[in-house]
């Protein structure tokens, strides 16, 4: 049983029909195919709603992996003694879109800071309206005016984001590929997703992101923070 993740291919796509597979202990609905991206990378499952094929809507407050290699999806329903869809039965999802493509533009506003800040990232999260990641610096001395002007070149600059795949092999040939420190891109399948910004980033990443650079919108630092002897977090928000 696995699930056809289409944000991975198109994260514009907003809704679809999809057949129930089966139900999770914890009383999550697994799907055939979804648009629900789920919680990894740092980044929040989407919220939505469940159609049934009788009309009743079903309110999903997120999406999770079942599984460590990330092939199967649960949708998670807001109200856990809602009635569950039986197997079998086709159903249609819908993403809450204006909270999606919140978080696509700033995931994509996240990569543009790994490459304005060229060290290793030891942590992050993807939030509508707050994101930060943590570097791994030895001397601070940043600052968050300069940071915020070379992102909004960055933004201006309208690159194409793009993705394609590569094999589990020829990652662990180029390691230098993975920025991220504390969490490696996930493994095991036989392929590795790499999201492109031209010009400006290439690396592993499952998430969601925007097209070009120009649909981030104005982006500032808003806080840099010394969280230990080598660790700075850099908070980004909306300007």
């Amino acid at each position: 049983m696995t699930t056809d993740c289409l944000f991975r291919e198109d994260a514009y796509l907003t809704e679809c029909r999809a057949q129930v597979l089966g139900v999770t202990d914890a009383g999550g609905i697994v799907v055939d195919r979804t648009v629900f991206y789920a919680t990894s990378g740092g980044q929040p499952g989407d919220r939505g709603k469940l159609v049934t094929q009788t009309g009743a809507t079903i309110p999903i407050s997120g999406a999770v992996y079942t599984d460590p290699a990330k092939t199967v999806i649960a949708q998670i329903l807001a109200d856990g003694t809602a009635e569950r869809p039986a197997v079998g039965t086709p159903v249609t999802l819908a993403i809450d879109w204006d909270l999606r493509y919140r978080r696509m533009r700033m995931h994509t506003a996240l990569h543009l800071l790994s490459a304005v800040l060229a060290y290793p990232v030891t942590g992050g999260s993807v939030g509508e309206d707050d994101s930060r990641l943590d570097f791994d610096i030895p001397d601070a001395g940043l600052d968050k005016d300069e940071i915020t002007a070379k992102l909004a070149a960055m933004i201006a600059a309208d690159a194409p984001v793009t993705t394609r795949w590569i094999s589990d092999a020829e990652l662990e040939a180029n390691p230098g590929l993975v920025k991220t420190m504390s969490v490696k891109p996930p493994m095991g399948s036989g392929r590795v997703r790499l999201v492109e910004i031209a010009g400006f980033d290439l690396q592993p990443c499952g998430g969601t992101h925007v097209r070009r650079t120009s649909e981030i919108g104005a982006v500032r630092v808003t806080q840099i923070e010394k969280k230990g002897k080598q660790n700075r977090r850099v908070r980004i928000g909306w300007a």
